[in-house]
């Protein structure tokens, strides 16, 4: 075996030969790529929050109708009364669905109501029939026309 370390192959210049034996740590990386490589980075970052921007602005602004359950009471084994309120732009029309669970979470009524009024808000009073006892009054969702 032989112990003695064989010498490092140069050109005739005393230089290793370039791109042969990868960088060495006196030489820089390439600086221009790396600022490409950043600046394409940074580009697609703004473009990514300029989309996440305009689908959050697009979704809150494009709400014209929404509602909410304040309270609902159940009044018979057929019905449940619920306070809804609702805001909307004073010139929008639309409807909100709610429906009512039974103990065991099974669907026992479902109904739309229309929303017409000519107001910002407004509060009503509605009487869902259900067709066994209902637990619940919770708001589906609001549509505008």
């Amino acid at each position: 075996m032989n112990s003695a370390v064989e010498p490092e192959r140069t050109t005739g210049t005393g230089r290793r030969p370039e791109g042969r034996y990868g960088r060495t740590s006196s030489q820089r990386p390439d600086e221009s790529a790396d600022r490409k490589l950043k600046a394409v980075g940074a580009a697609l970052g703004v473009v990514l929050l300029a989309v996440v921007g305009w689908f959050g602005w697009d979704y809150v602004n494009g709400q014209r109708l929404s509602g909410e359950v304040i309270k609902f009471k159940v009044v018979s084994d057929r019905a449940v009364e619920a306070h809804l309120e609702v805001r909307k732009d004073a010139d929008a029309k639309g409807y909100c669905t709610l429906r009512s669970r039974s103990a065991d979470g099974a669907e026992v009524g479902r109904a739309d109501f229309r929303f017409d009024e000519n107001k910002g808000r407004v509060d009503k009073v509605v009487t869902l029939r259900t067709t066994e006892r209902g637990t619940s009054a919770e708001l589906v969702g609001c549509q505008a026309d």
